[in-house]
């Protein structure tokens, strides 16, 4: 999780407004700043954190001007959030006016995007996934991805475009039967023989 000196920095140290965070969900320490540029088709960034600890339970980034939320939240505070928000029958991912927010997964996912909003410059919209492979799996995947003629971030992208579309289809979640390999990678492809005439 990205610190509440990471997220001063991205702001520039620019707080525009702060106050005690209501909800409960986080503790009786929890506070928010925000930074806000002062323009209705601009941008705000928000971070809730512990005045006692500084442990950051979640920060946001708002793009008004291109209408997208993302939010990056401390995962060991997710299920109560969502217990809160469930309680008090709140939509947990409407940003505004039933636009919902973009969850994130990587602080420098978060980062990136952040800067590029404050900067007002176009930025990559696709949500980046950690992933945990071992040394074996990666050099396998590697491997592979190299006799596709693929980088490996292509390769395992389309495994996961892939995995998407299969769970779509499938409508329901997607199971696996094989532990060692959990992730659906494309099959290789193969080169047709030449018929002899």
């Amino acid at each position: 999780m990205i610190t509440l000196k990471e997220w001063m920095e991205i702001v520039d140290y620019r707080i525009t407004e702060g106050s005690d965070y209501q909800w409960q969900c986080y503790g009786p320490d929890a506070y928010c700043l925000d930074s806000w540029n002062g323009e209705q088709d601009g941008h705000s960034l928000s971070i809730i954190f512990d005045t006692k600890t500084q442990e950051v339970y979640e920060v946001q980034a708002h793009d008004y001007q291109r209408n997208r939320a993302y939010r990056l939240t401390n995962p060991d505070y997710l299920s109560d959030r969502d217990t809160e928000a469930q309680d008090r029958g709140v939509n947990k991912q409407e940003a505004w006016d039933d636009l919902e927010y973009i969850d994130l997964d990587v602080d420098d996912d978060f980062i990136q995007k952040a800067l590029s909003i404050i900067a007002d410059e176009d930025y990559d919209t696709r949500v980046q996934v950690p992933m945990d492979f071992s040394d074996e799996e990666l050099l396998k995947y590697m491997t592979m991805a190299h006799e596709q003629d693929m980088t490996f971030n292509e390769f395992v992208e389309a495994a996961l475009r892939a995995a998407i579309e299969q769970h779509k289809l499938d409508n329901s979640p997607v199971h696996h039967t094989n532990t060692d390999n959990p992730i659906d990678f494309p099959a290789p492809k193969t080169k047709k023989k030449k018929s002899k005439k």
